[in-house]
């Protein structure tokens, strides 16, 4: 009796587990059949849809790379006007960014989005951005000042916010400087707009300062002769506008000469540097001493 129970039991199983598949092959069935009978119904909608994202996709990608090329050839056009490079750079960059923008709008309406909420959304965001990010549109803003007022140029060497160096380029946000020691260094455009700028390239010319300390003993007419025959034997130094050797003052422990001869701004170092040790060697073979700070101890006994 319980056999035969247990083989009922399991043949109705076996008939739920069956008429469960069965029921859920109808209903797997009755979704295709719907979904087959919408694409049917809505063909021409779903073709319609399907063009407009395949055409906002040309539009995205034919209009970056439309970007890319007039942005290039406004950097060349603008390069061969021998224009300054940081115009170039700047001009070029501030295009193609202008151009990336009316193609992602012109983009995003190709799909139905209306654009003039999206402008208008976009100007919302933007609002809040500007709120959230003034210190980079203070940059922006500089950017652009700086390339209107030109307070420097590419390959110029100036000192803006604490930082010496040749100047690469001007970016929308950032200007690049390479120092002497070859740094690599990137210095907010509002840093430099906000402080001194010195453009040392900017003149043909620059006058060298050098103080030169020499012993009260010395004989300051024979000092002054040996320091104006060093200057005059450097081929470098102009002779318009003159050097001058003056004294400047009575140190505590020297006498302080000012020489002042001027160069062209490209040989300043190079010209310092070959003064200073020409002065050196040429006092001490006139016997002229140089002072240097000394001490005297007295001990009572």
């Amino acid at each position: 009796m319980s056999e035969s129970t247990s083989a009922s039991a399991g043949a109705a199983t076996s008939e739920k587990a069956a008429e469960l598949i069965a029921e859920r092959l109808d209903n797997s069935m009755d979704v295709v059949e719907n979904s087959l009978m919408w694409v049917t119904n809505n063909q021409g909608l779903l073709i319609e849809y399907g063009m407009n994202i395949i055409s906002a996709v040309l539009t995205l990608l034919i209009g970056l790379f439309a970007a890319r090329v007039i942005s290039s050839g406004f950097n060349k056009v603008l390069t061969k006007r021998n224009l300054d490079s940081t115009i170039v750079d700047f001009v070029s960059h501030m295009t193609r960014y202008v151009i990336i923008a009316f193609v992602v709008i012109a983009a995003l309406s190709r799909i139905g989005v209306q654009t003039t909420s999206f402008i208008a959304l976009i100007g919302a965001a933007g609002l809040a951005v500007g709120l959230a990010l003034q210190g980079s549109l203070s940059n922006f803003a500089s950017g652009v000042l700086i390339i209107i007022l030109r307070p420097f140029k590419a390959g110029e060497y100036i000192e803006a916010a604490g930082i010496a160096g040749n100047v690469e380029s001007v970016q929308i946000f950032a200007t690049t400087l390479t120092t002497v020691d070859n740094k690599f260094v990137v210095v907010p455009n509002s840093a430099i707009l906000g402080g001194n700028i010195i453009n040392y390239s900017r003149k043909p010319t620059r006058r060298i300062d050098l103080m030169i300390g020499v012993s009260y003993s010395a004989d300051l007419a024979k000092t002054k002769a040996v320091l104006e025959k060093v200057v005059k034997e450097n081929s470098n130094v102009l002779s318009d506008p003159a050097p001058q050797i003056a004294v400047a003052e009575l140190g505590d422990s020297s006498v302080n000469l000012v020489v002042r001869p001027w160069v062209k701004s490209e040989l300043y170092w190079d010209i310092r540097f070959e003064l200073m040790e020409a002065i050196k060697n040429g006092l001490d073979a006139e016997g002229i001493e140089i002072p240097f700070p000394q001490m005297d101890i007295h001990m009572d006994k």
